[in-house]
C-alpha cells in the first residue's frame, strides 16, 4: 500500500489534465489530487493509474476514466454532509472521492468480489463511507432515502423509478442513458412530480445490470 512522491507527482500532473478538459470545482481536483488511485488498479495497471483512462478491475467492470469520474462529481454540487446515494461502487474509486469532498456516501455494489475487495480497501486508506451494501442498484436503498443527490456509474437502459423516488426535493440525479454509448443525464428533482432534465454529452460506461450478482 505504498503511495510515493512520484505517485503524488503523477496526481498532480492529472488534475492539470483534467483542469483542462473543464474540470472546475476545486474539491473535485482536491480528491483527486489526494486519493491514490493505483491502489484502485491491478498492480500491473500501476504504471498507467495516473493517465486520463479506464481500466478493467474485474468481475467484467472497469474503474472509469478520470474525467469520467470529475465530470459526474462537480455535477452533484456536493456540499459538506450531504448524503449521497452511489449505483456501482465498483473500485471504490469515485466512492473515495465522494467521501473526500465531504459527502456521507451510501453505496450499492451488485457483483460481490468487487463489494468484498471495496469493503476491506476503502477502511485501510482511511476513507469511510457511511453505508457499502451488496445489492441490486436499480432498487437504490430506500431505507436510508431521502438522497441529496444520486450519481450512478454505469450505463442504464431507462431511468430506474426508486432512484427518482428516493431523490430529495431539489435533489440531482446523475446517470448515464443509453445501451452503446450513453448520454450524461441529469435530473434536477422540481417537486414531487417533476423533474428537469438536462443532458450533458456522450460518454462509455459498463452497463447498469439488475439483481445481484
Amino acid at each position: 500500500m505504498k503511495d510515493t512522491a512520484k505517485h503524488q507527482g503523477l496526481r498532480n500532473q492529472l488534475v492539470n489534465v483534467l483542469q483542462q478538459k473543464g474540470i472546475t470545482d476545486v474539491n473535485v481536483l482536491d480528491a483527486i489530487k489526494k486519493i491514490p488511485r493505483h491502489l484502485f488498479l491491478n498492480s500491473s495497471f500501476e504504471d498507467y493509474a495516473y493517465q486520463d483512462k479506464a481500466f478493467p478491475i474485474g468481475a467484467g467492470q472497469t474503474i472509469s476514466q478520470p474525467y469520467t469520474v470529475a465530470f459526474q462529481s462537480q455535477l452533484l454540487e456536493i456540499k459538506k454532509e450531504h448524503k449521497i446515494l452511489e449505483i456501482g461502487t465498483g473500485s471504490g474509486y469515485q466512492t473515495a472521492v465522494l467521501c473526500l469532498m465531504g459527502a456521507k456516501v451510501f453505496s450499492v455494489e451488485r457483483q460481490n468480489e468487487l463489494f468484498k475487495q471495496t469493503s476491506v480497501l476503502l477502511p485501510k486508506l482511511g476513507i469511510r463511507p457511511k453505508h457499502l451494501s451488496f445489492g441490486d442498484g436499480y432498487k437504490g436503498l430506500p431505507s436510508y432515502a431521502p438522497f441529496d443527490s444520486i450519481i450512478v456509474t454505469a450505463g442504464a437502459p431507462f431511468i430506474p423509478k426508486p432512484l427518482m423516488a428516493q431523490l430529495k426535493i431539489g435533489g440531482r440525479l446523475i446517470i448515464p442513458l443509453g445501451s452503446d454509448v450513453q448520454i450524461m443525464t441529469l435530473l434536477i428533482r422540481k417537486n414531487e412530480t417533476q423533474f428537469e432534465k438536462h443532458e450533458l454529452g456522450e460518454f462509455r460506461f459498463v452497463p447498469l445490470l439488475e439483481d445481484k450478482n
